[in-house]
């Protein structure tokens, strides 16, 4: 290994690299692998130089000075030059403004000559059309002044080859591709993390086998309702013809439905509130007017009715309309995941940006959709399945009386009626609480959701008194009131528990609050530990349950069909509390397991 020639701080002259020049450098480091020297220039740049190209000072002006004694004509011409009567004596200095001038001169000198040097297809051009050339009466000029100033061209040409800046700038430019280079990664985590990691409903063959299962439980329910006898027994019941699935006027008529609630939905009554902090902490705004929209659908129903329009018209084609509400479903469903594939990063559900495509068109990939001011998500959360819900209702009360030529109807379908008439009043009245749910908060709006507005709700909710048309069940008085008793106990349970639950959220400095205990997260929001919340872990889904079981004990004990919902809301119960469980632990971490 060849040892070290210069030492660290010690002064030499550094060649330029790729040119003959040499300049006064500082040795910095050397590196025994590559054998190189990093040397310091003195406006700051830092290069490498192998040992070849570094010179001792005092060899190069020992060199410098032999060169200068061996030529006697150049000593005697620089006597004559120092001695010249236009240059300054010996020992004056020259001023600073000449100094300046003569760099400026010899500046616009390179400039010119540069200049002259780039243009020789001009000349040539000239040349050939027979015109004089100005510049080849000056060819001898010119190539003095080149090789005059040929050191200044090759030091400007080796900067531009090597691109070659001072150490500071060369700084400056890495700071500034670091910084770019950690926002990109830090953006690229961030879109790492904001994928959905872990899959429900069985991942991607689970959901899969929803898009077709749930269909066709409706469509199975619907059927076997309509038989004489609704017996499990009776499996599979008997298909219908295809043909008389659809029916063109039955699909208009629920489009009619479906924007004319969409239209009720857009007049500019009602207050306008803001949702809760989406995760780039912006806060969607939300007109509160379902109630109102009921109203005027209430006026509206009984106009129909006023003017002897038969209702029971959905009875007759009920299996129809789910088909048309099924196909409308899904074409949305389609539209939104389409839609949501131009979606800003920040605006995507979190549970449905897995990035497999049947899963995320299922569980919903955009959280938010808008067209415009318009939520589709919270439109449909709402308003046509939950109103559509009670009018289909009121046809199958309509429908009882006609087939059994009555008067009146019958106790059982008053109390199915009313139960449910008011569970949806209760939620269009309290219409801001939903803003505070997961549905609105963290689920996206897929084909779940959709056809859990459109389809499940108003089809599978009303079973109770679709089943009552045709399976007419006589209870007493005494019967009634004790499920109207049990009704009313689940729906204080609902109403109270989901009021707390509402008003925490949205202000825990609440002094109407101040009576609830909870405990502090990290995540700066607190969990409720008194009250209904410290009473039982989903005080709301207990109050659901009862309140299903109140709804379904007027259709009696002949057949377990009318309890379905019942069965139902206990998986889908089941589900959310494994859901919730798993979704809060991550939320709240050590909050959570001392809450549980």
């Amino acid at each position: 290994m060849p040892n070290r020639r210069f030492a660290d701080g010690e002064v030499v002259m550094g060649r330029w690299p790729g040119s003959v020049l040499y300049y006064e450098v500082q040795v910095t480091s050397y590196d025994d692998v590559s054998h190189l020297y990093t040397v310091k220039y003195k406006d700051g740049t830092e290069l490498a130089l192998k040992e070849s190209d570094i010179r001792s000072q005092s060899s190069f002006k020992h060199r410098k000075s032999q060169s200068s004694s061996s030529s006697p004509s150049r000593r005697s011409t620089s006597r004559s030059r120092s001695r010249s009567p236009g240059r300054p004596a010996k020992g004056r200095r020259r001023s600073s403004s000449q100094s300046r001038e003569h760099k400026d001169d010899k500046k616009k000198t390179i400039q010119e000559t540069n200049l002259a040097l780039l243009k020789p297809s001009e000349n040539n051009t000239r040349r050939y059309n027979g015109e004089p050339d100005s510049t080849e009466r000056n060819d001898t000029s010119c190539i003095i002044l080149e090789q005059k100033l040929k050191p200044d061209l090759e030091i400007e040409r080796v900067l531009e080859q090597y691109s070659l800046r001072s150490r500071e700038e060369e700084k400056k430019k890495e700071e500034i591709y670091s910084e770019k280079k950690i926002f990109e990664t830090i953006k690229t985590i961030e879109k790492a993390s904001s994928k959905t990691k872990e899959l429900e409903f069985g991942g991607r063959i689970g959901t899969f086998m929803l898009i077709f299962f749930l269909p066709a439980t409706v469509f199975y329910l619907l059927l076997m309702c309509k038989q004489d006898d609704p017996s499990l027994m009776n499996f599979p019941p008997p298909l219908p013809a295809l043909e008389s699935l659809w029916e063109a006027r039955v699909f208009g008529v629920f489009l009619l439905w479906f924007f004319l609630q969409a239209l009720f939905s857009l007049l500019p009554i009602g207050k306008v509130v803001e949702g809760l902090p989406l995760s780039n902490g912006r806060k969607l705004q939300y007109r509160i007017n379902g109630f109102y929209a009921f109203i005027l659908t209430a006026a509206a129903i009984g106009t129909l009715l006023y003017f002897q329009f038969e209702l029971h018209y959905l009875y007759d084609h009920f299996m129809q309309f789910a088909v048309s509400a099924a196909a409308f479903s899904m074409v949305l469903s389609i539209y939104l995941y389409i839609r949501s594939l131009k979606a800003p990063e920040d605006e995507l559900a979190p549970g449905g940006n897995s990035g497999y495509l049947v899963y995320d068109f299922f569980t919903g990939h955009e959280l938010n959709p808008r067209i415009g001011s318009f939520d589709l998500k919270y439109f449909c959360e709402l308003r046509p399945g939950l109103i559509g819900w009670v009018v289909i209702n009121l046809a199958m009360l309509l429908a009882e009386m006609k087939i059994h030529n009555q008067s009146m109807p019958s106790l059982s379908m008053i109390l199915v009626n009313s139960f449910q008439l008011l569970y949806v009043v209760d939620a269009l009245w309290n219409e801001e609480a939903i803003l505070t749910t997961m549905d609105i908060t963290h689920d996206g709006f897929g084909f779940m959701l959709a056809f859990g507005d459109l389809v499940w709700v108003p089809f599978v909710y009303s079973l109770q008194a679709f089943y009552l048309v045709g399976h007419p069940t006589v209870i007493s008085w005494p019967v009634a009131a004790a499920i109207t008793i049990l009704n009313c106990i689940g729906y204080y349970i609902f109403r109270s528990a989901n009021s707390q639950k509402n008003n925490f959220r949205r202000n825990p400095a609440d002094p109407k609050l101040a009576y609830l205990k909870f405990i502090p997260t990290a995540t700066g929001k607190g969990l409720l530990v008194t009250g209904w919340w410290g009473f039982v872990r989903h005080p709301n889904y207990l109050g659901d349950i009862i309140m299903a079981l109140a709804w379904s004990l007027p259709c009696g004990f002949n057949h377990i069909l009318p309890y379905f919902y019942v069965i139902y809301f206990i998986c889908l119960l089941i589900h959310r509390e494994a859901r919730d469980e798993h979704h809060c632990k991550q939320k709240y971490g050590l909050a959570w397991e001392s809450f549980s």
